[in-house]
């Protein structure tokens, strides 16, 4: 009985640890040479949500797109980052205005990590008393860092007015954020702050501008299927349709 009790007893201690080993707060996963998906969990509607940022390492240093949503979390990635790579980040750009994307903006400020975002988001953010950057990009610009180029564009209002998309023309890796869904999701979230006339003109500006990416990095779901985009538009454009 004794042996019975004590099994159960290792068996009580052994599921949390599982549990916790499937679920971290915090996974780094490898998109191809020098570029890395992170992502981090917050609880929406009851359900917990994974969050993917994504950096890049070049030889001035690591350049960070969105913020981690859990805001235990902004530490941890730095210390990911530095003991993996042996780079600091140097640079940290928020896609849009939402906590998901902007929540560490100031803690990184504080660290000393040069923050962007787009005049638009600032103008949300300070509205809306979300975190903002200390730099304010007032139209699309092309950035290089280090051995890496990359564009921020607007390509109009779709989940929020502001959504910003990353392009990177060498590698071909479009980082969409919250703008583009992904391919298995049946609907495009949250369109509290966003534009349902426009999201699908403005995905297919996205689409006609970056016609052949060899990744799309959506923000809350797989991003190993290349259709998000296109399924992303259908939705829209049944949103369209459904309220005329």
């Amino acid at each position: 009985m004794r042996k019975l009790l004590l099994s159960f007893g290792f068996l009580f201690l052994i599921i949390p640890l599982i549990a916790q080993s499937t679920n971290p707060k915090l996974k780094i996963t490898a998109l191809r040479n020098h570029f890395y998906i992170y992502t981090t969990y917050n609880t929406y509607q009851n359900t917990q949500v994974p969050a993917n940022g994504m950096y890049v390492v070049t030889k001035e240093g690591v350049v960070m797109f969105d913020t981690p949503w859990d805001t235990t979390q902004f530490q941890p990635l730095l210390d990911s980052i530095e003991a993996k790579h042996h780079q600091p980040v140097i640079m940290a750009f928020a896609t849009h205005w939402h906590s998901d994307k902007t929540a560490g903006l100031e803690y990184y400020h504080q660290k000393g990590i040069r923050t962007y975002t787009t005049r638009k988001t600032d103008e949300l953010s300070k509205k809306n008393a979300a975190k903002r950057a200390a730099f304010l990009m007032d139209k699309d610009t092309l950035f290089q860092v280090g051995n890496y180029r990359f564009e921020i564009y607007y390509p109009g209002p779709g989940h929020t007015e502001d959504n910003i998309v990353i392009w990177f023309p060498t590698e071909k890796v479009l980082y969409g954020g919250c703008l583009i869904k992904g391919a298995s999701d049946k609907n495009l979230g949250f369109l509290g702050d966003g534009n349902v006339k426009e999201y699908a003109n403005t995905l297919k500006r996205v689409q006609q501008k970056y016609p052949s990416p060899q990744h799309i990095i959506v923000a809350h779901s797989d991003w190993n299927d290349l259709n998000s985009l296109q399924h992303s538009i259908e939705m829209a454009e049944l949103l369209v349709a459904g309220s005329q």
